[in-house]
């Protein structure tokens, strides 16, 4: 069987992807509507809160720019210090917001108190901050900075992208304090591409009724109007819809607690792997990803080489991401990832080793 150890797009279950399969309907109609509607009711216990979830055609770079167009009139803290947080600092400049960076070394976290002393100055309306930092395995104290940002300056909204954490690490949204959380289908939820969602406060969307030039498509007062209506604004990715409502439905049935362990158990098996093979990770300890590993590739390994011989057992994992290209290789351990299938590659990888 083909297995996919890379940050996504990631393995997705058959019967789930024979969800897709299922008749159109009239998207208006009170069938569909009563699907969208469980959907989003099953998807506000994966990020652990009480208040909506939008449910959007989109990658999660979508919801990036929705963040910045509702909650941001003027000015925002972007915490940088990976590529996909990096990315989130271009969509505020791209949208015209006055955008500070808050600039970190790629392989360490975002420190709370640096934040704080920031948003101390005043005037930032939001401060976006990325969970799990794709690019480099890296998992920022998402918990100790929101509350640094509301013992600094209780009016700052306190963004998150979870992107390739969300169900596969635990994300308190409610009881840390978060206004909102982002993610999308191709990562842990383990679904095709195409879907991004996104649990906004009650306070978030207070603030987005106020702020001017939204947009249409990702305007968040506009899509709150239809939700309470069971409907988005515009055509849902229906096929989609079918497959998150059979996959959430798995999710919740695996036990969320017992889906965290199993996703933290995998990436203790390839960070041990690593360390008994002279490898260091790229995140420093205590701040490692349980859901995608990044190794220095200070053996010089060809990532390319790997791979080659990886496919031909029906597996692959990634190079590093950007500038961090053959200076680091990724293995992602998550979504329907199990632990025997990280053993059968890491046995392909000593295979692959004992060859040089």
């Amino acid at each position: 069987m083909h297995r996919m150890f890379v940050p996504g797009p990631v393995d997705v279950a058959d019967e789930v992807l024979q969800a897709q399969a299922a008749p159109m309907l009239p998207h208006r109609s009170k069938e569909f509507e009563a699907i969208y509607r469980r959907a989003s009711e099953k998807a506000q216990q994966l990020f652990l809160t009480q208040y909506r979830v939008f449910l959007t055609a989109s990658s999660g770079t979508g919801l990036q720019e929705a963040a910045i167009r509702n909650f941001v009139d003027k000015k925002v803290l972007s915490c940088v210090n990976g590529a996909f947080a990096d990315r989130w600092h271009e969509v505020a400049a791209s949208n015209g917001k006055e955008t500070e960076k808050l600039a970190f070394e790629w392989d360490q976290p975002v420190a709370p108190e640096r934040v704080a002393d920031a948003v101390k100055r005043g005037g930032f309306e939001a401060v976006t901050v990325v969970h799990n930092e794709t690019s480099t395995g890296l998992v920022n104290p998402v918990k100790e900075i929101a509350a640094a940002v509301r013992a600094a300056a209780p009016e700052t909204l306190v963004l998150v992208d979870a992107v390739s954490s969300l169900s596969g690490a635990k994300i308190e949204m409610d009881a840390w304090g978060l206004d909102m959380v982002l993610t999308s289908s191709q990562k842990c939820l383990a679904l095709p591409p195409g879907l991004a969602l996104g649990a906004v406060s009650d306070r978030a969307m207070e603030k987005a009724a106020k702020v001017q030039n939204k947009g249409w498509y990702f305007d968040l007062v506009r899509m709150e109007k239809h939700r309470l209506k069971d409907s988005s604004p515009a055509t849902p990715a229906m096929s989609l819809i079918y497959a998150l409502d059979k996959q959430l439905d798995r999710i919740l049935a695996e036990g969320l607690e017992a889906r965290f362990a199993r996703h933290s158990a995998m990436a203790k098996r390839v960070q041990d792997w690593a360390e008994a093979h002279d490898l260091n990770m790229y995140a420093p300890a205590g701040f490692r990803s349980q859901t995608v590993t990044t190794i220095k590739n200070e053996r010089g390994w060809e990532v390319s080489a790997l791979n080659k011989f990886l496919l031909e057992r029906g597996m692959r994992i990634a190079n590093g991401y950007g500038a961090l290209k053959n200076i680091t290789f990724r293995i992602a351990h998550m979504g329907e990832t199990q632990m025997a299938d990280i053993e059968a590659l890491l046995e392909a990888m000593e295979e692959y080793l004992k060859q040089g």
